[in-house]
């Protein structure tokens, strides 16, 4: 009997040993609790099983400066299979505190499994082992990141410059940066100029030696009065900084730490424009202009058409004013304006030109007058009002019929009845859809076609309700089908998501890779762990696949996880949408040929 209970024993404990290999784990794991607002963090989202749609939590307390970096592992022991798949991110907090990192997500055989939530504590700035010498000392004295603004007064709408530089001492260096928080530029018209490479320049900070770039310039235009902020512009940078550690010809060994520096917010006191001599025309406009209204002919004959112009041009804010209107003759035609700007944006704000060109096309025979338009703007060199005229100009229409509701031809023209030009929008009247008519004769619902349809339908329907119900269930029980049409959805899906997450670099690039690997699932058939360039490369090309195509589409993915931790722009994100979208297409269209 001892020995029947032990074998029953040993049994269970197996059978208990077998149950609990095959449950699924998926946990976080820390490389400390502990560290200084100096250090870096690695979080590991690990499971033992193979899954899809992993969801990161929302890292709001640190920036993340590394992953997701993915590893697979693999082993065989004593018969035994092990299996451990890990996506790993590395953090750098932003403050001191203890925070909580929330859980993750993954969606394993169907069912979605999270981790729990772990906390960790940020302490202030710790030394590095071995190292006595004060390298974060160091890089925080040697190393300035400065917003330079070209005017801390300016007037309502007049423009100023904001130009980014990083300077760095001669002793240490910078090997890597990356933009953490961005200004937005709230109350201000912005437009940023375009920096064609990184230029090391020699210069001075608070007299001493330096090297300087320039990271970034912003033109602005404040669109409020009083007291503004302009929020900083903040980067993690890896400084290079020399140890007291030697090499053996006497040179110094270099460290690397990672910094985060601001350039801090500016404040600027905006005036407003003065109201003492203000014109009544006056539309906005601040900087120094010229005004011309300019036709294409002055003689044509009637039913012909002519172009006139109304044309600001010079330096200020040319984007942010209206343009006059010409009051024309009520007897000529007037077509709506074609609003036409030639503008170039540098440090110095706004310059070229703005017009409206109107097409106009007179109906009879005389001489008709454009009246005098004029145009005022506020100089900032003078700080005063200046007001801008055209003249008069004279259509003179010398062949085609008399307008002979008004008399004299000329007396007409030139006397008649002036007004601004307005444009007619409702040239069609509306079109009634419904005529409201009442039938001469009705016909009993009893024994009607509606009568016999409505008795019958339902009596169809049930063969109906019972093909369906059959397909249904062999659709259910085709377990590989139904996995290929989710992923195919997913793809779908994500790309949706990758769409709606245009200017969204994280969400971005997260859907997209999202979708590409849920495509490939559809497409080819395979899991998540056979993702290999060369796999990925053999089965396209075995589907008959052009090379082209091929390569984009491994390009694309392998693009995908850099993009997320590198500068990229809204038009960039674009671009790689439009690509993925393109070499999907030409993929599905391949293998289903």
């Amino acid at each position: 009997m001892k020995t029947v209970a032990k074998q029953i024993a040993l049994i269970c404990i197996a059978l208990i040993a077998n149950i609990a290999s095959a449950q699924v784990t998926f946990e976080a794991k820390l490389s400390k609790k502990k560290l200084g607002i100096n250090e870096r963090l690695r979080v590991d989202f690990v499971m033992n099983e193979d899954g899809d749609n992993f969801n990161p939590p929302n890292f709001a307390e640190f920036d993340v400066v590394g992953g997701p970096n993915t590893s697979v592992s693999n082993s065989w022991l004593n018969g035994k299979h092990s299996y451990t798949k890990t996506y790993s991110y590395f953090l750098s907090p932003k403050t001191k505190g203890t925070f909580k990192i929330n859980s993750a997500s993954i969606e394993i055989k169907g069912v979605t499994y999270k981790t729990k939530p772990v906390s960790v504590q940020v302490t202030k700035s710790v030394k590095r082992p071995n190292d006595p010498y004060n390298v974060e000392g160091v890089a925080e004295e040697n190393i300035h990141l400065v917003a330079e603004v070209s005017k801390s007064d300016p007037y309502l709408n007049e423009a100023i410059t904001v130009v980014y530089k990083l300077y760095v001492s001669t002793t240490t260096g910078v090997s890597n940066w990356r933009e953490v928080e961005n200004p937005r530029y709230n109350d201000f018209w912005s437009q940023k100029i375009e920096t064609k490479g990184l230029r090391i320049k020699n210069g001075k900070y608070k007299g001493e030696d330096y090297r300087y770039v320039v990271l970034r310039k912003t033109v602005l235009y404040p669109q409020k009065t009083g007291k503004l902020e302009i929020e900083p512009l903040t980067l993690d940078v890896t400084v290079e900084v020399p140890t007291n550690r030697r090499d053996i010809f006497g040179g110094r060994h270099m460290a690397q730490i990672n910094r985060t520096i601001s350039a801090g917010s500016r404040s600027i006191n905006v005036k407003p424009l003065p109201i003492e001599g203000r014109p009544d025309d006056f539309t906005g406009a601040v900087g120094d202009f010229k005004f011309n209204v300019i036709t294409s002919k002055s003689e044509l004959n009637a039913s012909e058409s002519l172009q006139a112009r109304v044309e600001v041009t010079g330096k200020g804010n040319l984007k942010l004013f209206e343009l006059p209107k010409l009051s024309l003759p009520s007897s000529l035609e007037v077509y709506e304006p074609e609003h036409n700007e030639n503008i170039r944006t540098n440090l110095g704000g706004m310059q070229g030109s703005i017009s409206d060109n109107y097409t106009i096309v007179p109906q009879y025979k005389g001489k008709y007058p454009i009246p005098s338009v004029s145009f005022s703007y506020f100089d900032l060199e003078s700080e005063t009002y200046k007001r801008i005229s055209s003249g008069e100009i004279v259509i003179d229409v010398i062949d085609g019929p008399v307008n002979n509701s008004s008399g004299d031809d000329n007396l007409a023209a030139s006397n008649g009845n002036k007004k601004e030009v307005v444009l007619n929008t409702d040239q069609f009247a509306f079109i009634k859809t419904d005529a409201n008519l009442k039938p001469t004769s009705s016909q009993n619902f009893f024994k009607s076609t509606a009568f016999w349809s409505s008795l019958l339908l339902p009596l169809l329907a049930i063969p109906l309700a019972l093909i369906y119900r059959k397909k249904k269930e062999e659709r259910h029980a085709d377990v590989f089908g139904n996995r290929i049409r989710k992923a195919d959805r997913l793809a779908k899906r994500y790309l949706s998501e990758a769409k709606k997450s245009l200017g969204d670099k994280e969400a971005f690039y997260i859907a997209l890779e999202k979708a590409l690997h849920n495509y490939l699932k559809a497409k080819l058939h395979i899991e998540t762990t056979d993702f290999s360039k060369e796999k990925i490369e053999n089965l396209l090309t075995e589907k008959q696949v052009n090379s082209k195509a091929i390569s984009d589409f491994i390009s694309i993915l392998e693009h995908c996880e850099l993009a997320r931790y590198t500068p990229i722009t809204n038009v960039e994100m674009k671009q790689d949408y439009e690509k993925s979208a393109a070499t999907i297409s030409i993929i599905d269209k391949e293998i289903r040929s």
